[in-house]
């Protein structure tokens, strides 16, 4: 390898968005993640909806009034024969 063209390979931090902490090594000295494998759905178990930039919410009061038309909307009307002139 030559010298000095690669990072430094240090003992890295990593926080996560619940709290769980744990050391790995990495190039930089710190790193904040939203999830991990302390809260992930897939190794948890548990169900949880990982909404980061707040689009559940979005969502919910984009069609907390209207509600959904699918559901509301009626059945569709069967199309008349046209009339007959000759």
């Amino acid at each position: 390898m030559k010298d000095g063209i690669h990072p430094k390979y240090v003992e890295t931090k990593v926080t996560c968005g619940c709290g769980n902490t744990f050391v790995t090594r990495s190039t930089r000295p710190e790193l904040k993640v939203d999830i991990c494998n302390a809260c992930h759905p897939f190794y948890t178990g548990k169900l949880k909806y990982v909404d980061t930039a707040g689009r559940i919410e979005r969502f919910q009061s984009k069609f907390a009034s209207v509600g959904y038309t699918s559901v509301q909307r009626g059945k569709k009307k069967s199309a008349e024969a046209p009339s007959e002139t000759a």
